[in-house]
């Protein structure tokens, strides 16, 4: 428990026992979590039906009614936690926003915070919980949803709304409750020094990744920005549909950066059944008229020039560099083989990040050639495990090293009568024992005593 979450604690509590009056009138855990998955769902949905409802009247359509509106309001919340859907005509459709995810994160962090203040829990490990009160009917919530929004064009999975909704619930709901109990700093303080620094390590390294993958998507588009204004043109969309367009770019846009983080990383990505967008060169069919696509090259490319290659692929190294500075920051180690172990173990764990975030910034677009859209989740988990994980335990072994002064010295000889150990102060006294004086000849010690009858009593 930690100290912030103590203070807030009545003395009653941290004696160990709370009045009855109190413990009488709090509902069970089960009860808050069930109220607080309905808030949360009842409060998303009505965010995305206005916004279906303004784009539903910026450009009607016969015989599509308000049901319908509902309908697909519904399958965007299911959206909004990456629940992908079977489109008549189509196919599967799993290429989804992951921006959209900000929403349901956002409200069932608050969500979780609600469950474990109302629900009286006072101990950081009573929190999974109350995470678990609100995922389970928040999954089931999520479950039915999907069943009563399917329809002859649309059928959303609801295996995976099942699955999703439980565990974005649960991260985001547990999450918001330890944050309700302490602060970040007391919460991190918790944890062992080394798995601390493990994190701390993954840490800056996917913030350096992250970064460099926003500025190169950023500048791909910059360097195409004719061929947005001529997409954005060529679709007319109108004021609330250029509105509703900027809104849909802005939730791909921590797609665009995931993509343009496997381009570093050298497997790149796919926008089609045989393409592929690589440091060594490009390859891609005809694009969807969607703005945001502009950054990518248009048909066949070769590869970038060398300085620029070098550089792009030189990015994950450097964030290797930096995941091993900041292990031994946090805690360095007195073994020199154990901090190059700690450095691989943080590239494992960074590779693995990034190959669930892969997978989940790609899909397919129906049956036909765009079924493959996106990064390989194992090949960029694979790549960025060993070229983080190398260059992590390089630079951690190298800078533990160094703060530990190097390789180790022999001692020098004391100035007491040439015995090795600690110089003697002024006001101590050495005092030196001979554990064989007892068996020198002519050496005090205890003398045997005389044998025969003068010895007896």
């Amino acid at each position: 428990m930690t100290a912030s979450a103590a203070r807030v604690r009545s003395p009653s509590a941290q004696s160990g026992s709370e009045p009855p009056s109190a413990v009488a009138g709090r509902r069970p855990l089960i009860l808050i979590g069930t109220l607080a998955a309905a808030a949360v769902t009842a409060s998303g949905l009505a965010v995305v039906t206005v916004l279906v409802v303004a784009g539903w009247m910026a450009a009607p359509h016969s015989g599509l009614g308000l049901r319908a509106v509902l309908r697909t309001a519904a399958v965007l919340w299911l959206v909004g936690q990456h629940v992908g859907f079977t489109l008549h005509g189509v196919g599967r459709i799993g290429f989804l926003p992951l921006g959209l995810v900000v929403l349901p994160g956002a409200l069932l962090w608050r969500a979780g915070r609600w469950v474990v203040r109302a629900g009286g829990v006072r101990r950081l490990r009573h929190v999974g919980f109350a995470a678990l009160a609100l995922a389970v009917p928040y999954a089931l919530v999520a479950w039915a949803l999907a069943i009563a929004s399917r329809s002859a064009q649309v059928s959303p999975s609801a295996a995976q709304a099942l699955v999703c909704g439980f565990l974005l619930a649960l991260v985001a709901g547990g999450l918001g409750g330890a944050r309700a109990l302490a602060p970040w700093a007391q919460l991190t303080a918790l944890l062992p020094d080394r798995p601390r620094s493990v994190i701390i390590g993954i840490t800056g390294a996917l913030c350096v990744l992250v970064v460099a993958g926003g500025l190169l998507a950023a500048g791909s588009l910059a360097a195409h920005l004719g061929e947005y204004d001529s997409l954005t043109n060529s679709l007319a969309p109108g004021a609330v549909g250029s509105l509703l367009l900027l809104v849909t770019q802005v939730a791909y846009v921590p797609n665009a950066v995931v993509w343009a983080i496997s381009f570093t990383l050298g497997p790149g990505f796919a926008f089609g059944t045989g393409t592929v967008v690589a440091p060594t060169g490009a390859a891609l069919g005809q694009l969807p008229a969607f703005p945001l696509l502009a950054a990518l090259p248009q048909g066949a490319h070769t590869a970038a020039p060398a300085w620029l290659a070098v550089a792009v692929l030189a990015l994950p190294y450097v964030a290797g560099v930096v995941a091993g500075l900041l292990i031994v920051r946090a805690a360095p180690t007195p073994a020199l083989e154990a901090a190059p172990l700690w450095g691989l173990a943080c590239g494992a764990a960074a590779g693995l990040v990034l190959g669930v975030l892969a997978a989940f910034s790609g899909g397919p677009l129906g049956d036909g050639r765009l079924a493959a859209v996106g990064p390989s989740g194992w090949q960029v988990a694979l790549v960025a495990a060993l070229e983080i994980g190398i260059a992590s335990a390089i630079t951690a072994g190298i800078a533990n090293w160094l703060r530990l002064g190097g390789w180790p010295r022999s001692p020098r000889p004391a100035a007491a009568a040439g015995i090795p150990g600690p110089r003697p102060s002024a006001e101590s006294h050495t005092i030196y024992v001979d554990p064989w004086a007892g068996d020198a000849t002519g050496e005090p010690g205890p003398q045997p005593q005389p044998r025969g009858p003068a010895a007896l009593p």
